[in-house]
């Protein structure tokens, strides 16, 4: 099994042992380059390229520059996508967006988890868990999603969030860790 196959299946990985992995890091690197480089009023070319960056795309989506990834190909949105500025998707691993999804600026979703034991990070290994987000959901500015977190529909999460746990549908979910605080009516 190559580091690309390791990677996709969540197990250890290293990201700089596999030419693909390299090429593919440095061709997402290049396309965000130039989507962020694009003037504002290039709406039409922004829309194209952002769809080529993304795995799978619903027709209406919006991406404020600036905006970064690692592969590009682990992304998929829903429909009605926004992502304010600044954004960081780590998409080492799958990132699944539902439809109806606002994020706020200055957030970063992150796939990549790193060894704790010092000998065996430097190694440079690592290895990566998806990150699913239902429909109609809310991210507040500078929110911090980690591996492995699933958030279901309907939940708002707030400003400086740092979500480490699974969050339930239709609640609105705060705090250092994130948590509930409360239930949202439907």
């Amino acid at each position: 099994m190559n580091e690309k196959e390791k990677m996709i299946n969540g197990e250890f990985y290293n990201p700089l042992a596999d030419e693909q992995l390299v090429a593919d890091r440095e061709m997402a690197k290049y396309l965000c380059h130039k989507y962020n480089s694009y003037s504002p009023t290039c709406e039409l070319e922004r829309d194209v390229l952002i769809k080529e960056i993304f795995a799978k795309t619903g027709e209406k989506i919006w991406v404020e520059q600036n905006f970064f990834c690692d592969y590009g190909y682990n992304i998929e949105v829903g429909e009605n996508f926004y992502v304010n500025h600044n954004c960081v998707i780590l998409d080492c691993a799958k990132v699944t967006f539902g439809d109806n999804v606002f994020i706020g600026p200055n957030c970063g979703f992150y796939t990549p988890i790193h060894p704790l034991d010092v000998k065996t990070r430097n190694t440079m290994v690592e290895r990566a868990l998806p990150i699913k987000v239902g429909n109609n959901v809310w991210f507040g500015g500078n929110v911090t999603v980690l591996a492995g977190v699933t958030i279901a529909d309907n939940a708002v999460i707030g400003a400086g969030s740092v979500v480490v746990k699974d969050i339930p549908a239709n609640v609105v979910a705060m705090g250092n860790p994130c948590k509930p605080v409360r239930e949202i009516e439907q």
